[in-house]
């Protein structure tokens, strides 16, 4: 039996944070799969819940990635390579499908699945200084297993995915702002706080009309564009006459900050 938690969990003016509890490396380990498998749609099903953020314990890296060594042991346990790799891609689809606007942090080493997962999440934040990001399953002869070169592409384009895939290649902060793969680079220090706050203005914002554009927005990259616009149109039906829509346009008419889920 683990002697610590796979992971620290809190929830902070309805933003949970999940991190990884086994610095300095924070690997992904079975128990850390595991768990974010078995809590992940109580969080999800929460309403109470509008934002959830991905990070480390320390300063010091995000995540190796899996750990390596426990690979034999959970293939034995999930049956098959495709059943231990089928509950990484269900736990990664729930972070990205959920509904709930999703952060990680990006400091330190953040490769293999410590670039994976966050390639799920919604938004991405960087430390300025120190990151090292990428795919280097190359390096030991394999590829990416949890949709790493599926999801790298619609982020960054093919062109830099390539780069990054076929080279093993790890880039810093600057640069994964450079190709789009982060919205924002900022002082290590300030990272988690900077999480924290984003967090907290997605949460503030109309949950329902974040949901559905969600919606919308994810996996767009798969749809015709009257797909995505009948899908805008079917927002607009789900969001007209809502609490926030009236609170919104009252707060408008009154010249004041409106206040959402109420």
């Amino acid at each position: 039996a683990l002697m610590t938690d796979p992971y620290l969990y809190s929830v902070t003016n309805n933003v949970a944070t999940f991190s990884i509890n086994d610095a300095p490396w924070n690997l992904m380990s079975l128990e850390y799969i595991d768990r974010l498998e078995e809590q992940l749609p109580e969080v999800l099903a929460d309403d109470n819940i509008r934002a959830m953020i991905f990070t480390g314990e320390g300063l010091d890296h995000f995540s190796a990635g899996m750990n390596l060594r426990q690979i034999p042991d959970g293939i034995n346990r999930a049956g098959s390579p495709e059943a231990f790799f089928g509950q990484r891609h269900k736990v990664l689809n729930m972070i990205e499908n959920g509904g709930t606007p999703t952060i990680a942090t990006l400091y330190g080493y953040c490769l293999g699945g410590g670039l994976e997962l966050p390639l799920a999440c919604h938004f991405r934040i960087a430390a300025a200084t120190g990151a090292q990001i990428g795919l280097p399953e190359m390096d030991l002869g394999a590829v990416p297993a949890w949709g790493g070169s599926a999801r790298l592409p619609r982020a960054v384009g093919r062109t830099f995915a390539l780069d990054m895939i076929l080279r093993g290649r790890k880039i810093d902060g600057q640069e994964a702002y450079r190709i789009g793969l982060v919205s924002e680079v900022v002082p290590i220090e300030t990272i988690k706080n900077r999480a924290q706050l984003l967090g907290e203005e997605l949460a503030a914002q109309p949950r329902k009309a974040v949901e559905s554009m969600l919606r919308v927005v994810i996996g767009h990259e798969t749809k015709s564009l009257d797909e995505s616009i009948a899908d805008e149109a079917a927002a607009v039906a789900v969001n007209r006459e809502t609490q926030d829509s009236i609170e919104g346009m009252r707060a408008f008419m009154e010249k004041r900050k409106p206040v959402f889920n109420q």
